[in-house]
């Protein structure tokens, strides 16, 4: 008998509950993993078990990336599938295993993407900002430019996190660490624009005190804003690979190559090791040697 993917999903959520004795949190994580996964195939309009490859398992790795997920928490969304589908195939519900292969990200850091200063103008001048959620999208994406913030730190910021008199936002990185982060003007009057004219219209009585909210005023989801990119990036025309993470190492980067000190840079985007902030060095050198060759008469 053929089930689709959702009915499968809720027998593997009983499984592991029955069977496996899992405790609440276990439960409650691959749960969260495997409704992530699930709102993937939708997107791929894929219903089956069965169509998933190992391709497509793949590209799924790479979208977590995108959204802005760390390497371990890949791991432990991939460890969830695994799991799901040797219940699968334990249970006959499922031949063969998509995941069998695939190799995780490496841990070890890479030289990431980042927008030239023209590319990012162009992203934030694409946005149609005739309605609460074209104004969400401009502040969002100006938020992120303009703070450096993580996708975890943007989507939970509170609207009492901001003191635009003294031109600073509150954060709260990784493991609840607080630092204070200066934002431009010019980040600062979309934002406000949004608060002014957007999210009132967007909000409900159970919003809370988020600043950015999905369109049943809701907080945002990582997936959620990762769409928001993708759909401004394509209509500014931009082919590069960009996600979420992109403003980030884009901020740092132009901080960098206007000449901004590297320990600076280091407590903006709340790194503790500076060797993590390092990486971006790299990329402001490439940008040097690549300014020299294209315009030095002699090269």
């Amino acid at each position: 008998m053929a089930f689709d993917f959702n009915t499968l999903v809720k027998l593997y959520k009983s499984y592991l509950v029955s069977e496996l004795t899992s405790s609440p949190n276990t439960v409650d994580a691959y749960r969260r993993d495997m409704r992530r996964f699930a709102e993937y195939m939708e997107m791929h309009n894929n219903k089956s078990a069965s169509a998933v490859t190992i391709g497509f398992v793949a590209g799924y790795i790479r979208f977590l990336l995108d959204i802005g997920l760390a390497p371990r928490s890949v791991a432990r969304n991939i460890s969830s599938l695994r799991t799901f589908w040797s219940f699968l195939i334990i249970n006959r519900y499922a031949d063969t295993d998509p995941l069998e292969g695939i190799e995780l990200p490496k841990m070890a850091s890479k030289i990431p993407d980042v927008l030239s200063v023209k590319e990012i103008d162009r992203i934030l001048k694409s946005i149609k900002i005739d309605t609460p959620l074209g104004l969400r999208n401009r502040a969002i994406l100006e938020f992120m430019y303009g703070t450096g913030a993580r996708v975890s730190e943007c989507i939970d910021t509170q609207i009492s996190s901001i003191h635009a008199d003294v031109g600073f936002i509150r954060l709260f990185g990784k493991g609840a660490k607080e630092r204070l982060v200066p934002i431009a003007e010019e980040s600062l009057y979309w934002i406000d624009r949004y608060l002014r004219d957007g999210r009132p219209k967007l909000a409900k009585t159970n919003s809370g005190g988020y600043i950015f909210l999905n369109n049943r005023g809701g907080k945002l989801s990582r997936m959620g804003i990762w769409k928001i990119v993708r759909r401004w990036t394509e209509a500014a025309g931009i082919e590069k690979r960009v996600h979420p993470h992109t403003f980030r190492h884009s901020f740092a980067t132009h901080l960098l190559e206007g000449g901004a000190d590297l320990r600076a840079v280091q407590q903006m985007l709340g790194h503790e090791n500076i060797t993590t902030t390092q990486i971006y060095t790299n990329i402001s050198k490439e940008w040097v040697f690549e300014t020299y060759h294209k315009y030095h008469p002699r090269s």
